[in-house]
């Protein structure tokens, strides 16, 4: 005779009420990220090779969009210029310009939705001929001098409109700069949110050619990012990078990507205490994509899995392209936010 059990974990599963009740991770949209993709012109809107569902969009589409996701419960934003080529230079001086379509864009959606949280993308690549996020000499990319370059940068995103500045370039000691020139002009409220820990990662592909920011095979231009990127075997070194930015007053960390770095989300979460937040990037979006069209799995199912596994390792704050799909999801099961 086999013994009946008296522990039934199964008594906690047998409902979706129960379900719901004793329920360990729930992730609303208002920690959700949309990232959006900008163009420049009026009434634009063009796709994005292998990220279904995502375009780039001109300023005044930017806008509806937003206004949807808001009503959503979606209210962040990161935005990613796309800038000409013609516009490209050596040391990406346009990213300095109040008249950039970043920073028009800011300008735009601060005064269309005030309640919106703007996140700007502080880096080099999109802005730089050479495709990186930092300046290049002799097939080197210059630490200090790019630094100086950002700070300044920052300052005019800030100075634009964006309530978050994020660093994704990966230059040591450029939190602290941006921090000091922030501060310097009087932007103290501004927050820092750090890609404390960015990988030389092979899942940033449709992102790069969303932008146009890889980098080109050209003679004296490094053929990746590896040399500042960090290295995906490591994960202590993500702690070191991770509290090099909290001692230089960053106020959030960023893991980027998102699913294949679960263990280094977890890590950070426990030895930090300011959020830490996850990428769920491009690529990996692209494979959900890419498995729903072929019938392999259903899209939202698995992207609402993806989501909860980074809120369940640590994530407070999630960049996503399914952003929106997720929040019609949760309306459906939990009603507006």
């Amino acid at each position: 005779m086999i013994a009946r059990p008296f522990v039934r974990p199964r008594r906690l599963r047998r409902t979706e009420t129960i379900r719901r009740l004793v329920r360990e991770t729930v992730l609303p949209p208002e920690r959700l990220v949309c990232p959006i993709f900008l163009i420049d012109g009026q009434g634009q809107r063009q796709p994005i090779a292998g990220m279904e569902g995502v375009d780039r969009l001109s300023i005044d589409d930017a806008i509806h969009f937003a206004e949807r996701a808001c009503k959503l419960g979606v209210r962040s934003f990161a935005l990613f210029p796309k800038v000409p080529n013609d516009q490209k230079t050596a040391d990406g001086s346009a990213a300095l310009r109040e008249d950039s379509l970043a920073c028009r864009s800011l300008r735009a959606l601060h005064e269309a939705i005030p309640e919106a949280c703007l996140i700007a993308d502080v880096a080099l690549d999109p802005f730089s001929s050479d495709g990186h996020d930092g300046i290049v000499s002799d097939g080197r990319v210059l630490n200090d001098e790019t630094v100086e370059i950002l700070a300044k940068m920052a300052v005019v995103q800030a100075q634009a409109g964006a309530d978050v500045i994020a660093p994704s370039d990966m230059m040591d000691g450029r939190v602290a700069a941006i921090r000091e020139a922030l501060d310097d002009e009087g932007l103290t409220d501004t927050i820092i949110l750090s890609y404390a820990a960015k990988y030389a990662s092979s899942f940033y592909g449709p992102f790069r050619g969303a932008l146009g920011s890889a980098p080109p095979e050209r003679s004296g231009v490094p053929k990746d990012k590896k040399t500042y990127q960090m290295d995906p075997a490591n994960v202590i070194e993500a702690s070191r990078e991770a509290g090099l930015d909290a001692a230089e007053a960053a106020d959030m960390l960023m893991v980027k990507p998102g699913l294949p770095y679960l263990d280094v989300i977890s890590r950070l979460a426990g030895e930090f205490d300011i959020p830490v937040a996850a990428y769920h990037v491009s690529g990996e979006y692209a494979m959900l994509r890419a498995a729903a069209s072929q019938g392999l799995m259903d899209y939202e199912a698995g992207l609402v899995e993806s989501l909860l596994c980074l809120a369940r390792a640590g994530a407070r704050v999630i960049l996503t392209y399914g952003a929106l799909d997720y929040a019609a999801w949760w309306r459906r099961e939990h009603g507006p936010s």
